[in-house]
């Protein structure tokens, strides 16, 4: 049922207008009527048929939450990221909230990496914060990949430069670990921390893993390695998210 909404809205002569504006870089577009769950049907077969980032900034957080429910359902969770406000509460910077931190994060890394595009959801709260800019962020990114030359001492001055913690076990984002060969990072811009196992100073193996079990999820051919990129050290150079 669902995928049969979907054609019947893809193959919709307003939709494929739409496309075709969007396709030849027009400035302004106004569209008006869809109510409901509508624009996550029209927004779907848009951004499938571009190659073109989508930035969907709704009233406030309970309606960006509502559509990107909506859009994870129709078009995957890989491609549609949420961009919340990092506080608990509004503009109070000393009650930052972790999880939305994260989130934040994974934005500008997909951003900032040029990855394939995704949709963008947020709100005018989210976005009124500035953000470390791309210069600042890719100066303070720990890029690694298997087979890279590097030490575990270095992974861990660069760690303690990003202001990571040095921990037994990682368990939330901005720790780490050592044991022998072994160097487990939980990154600001990951939902699950990076295993890094060593052979000598080659990089051997990174793999993601479940914090609760400790059982490996996903093996990684290379990683970034983001840190807090509400820290107060990356506050001093920053722009506005648009």
């Amino acid at each position: 049922m669902k995928e049969e909404i979907i054609n019947i809205y893809g193959q919709s002569p307003k939709v494929k207008q739409i496309a075709t504006a969007l396709q030849q870089r027009e400035n302004k577009l106004y569209v008006k009527g869809l109510l409901g769950s509508a624009l996550s049907f029209v927004v779907n077969p848009l951004f499938r048929e571009s190659e073109l980032p989508f930035l969907l900034i709704l009233k406030d957080k309970e309606e960006a939450a509502y559509y990107l429910n909506d859009l994870e359902q129709l078009t995957g969770a890989d491609d549609v990221l949420f961009y919340p406000g990092s506080y608990r509460r509004p503009y109070q910077i000393e009650d930052t909230d972790n999880a939305s931190v994260l989130l934040r994060a994974e934005v500008l890394n997909r951003i900032n990496s040029r990855k394939k595009p995704a949709i963008i959801v947020s709100y005018p709260e989210a976005l009124f914060e500035k953000v470390v800019t791309r210069r600042e962020l890719e100066k303070n990114t720990l890029k690694i990949a298997v087979g890279d030359q590097v030490s575990i001492d270095f992974i861990n001055e660069v760690l303690f430069e990003y202001e990571f913690r040095r921990v037994d076990f990682v368990t939330e984002p901005g720790e780490f670990s050592v044991r022998g060969g072994i160097v487990d990072v939980f990154s600001f811009s990951n939902d699950n921390p990076y295993r890094i196992e060593f052979f000598g100073n080659e990089v051997d193996s990174i793999r993601t893993f479940d914090v609760a079990s400790q059982l490996s999820l996903d093996k990684k051919n290379k990683i970034t390695v983001i840190p807090n990129v509400e820290n107060k050290a990356l506050t001093e150079k920053r722009e506005s998210f648009l």
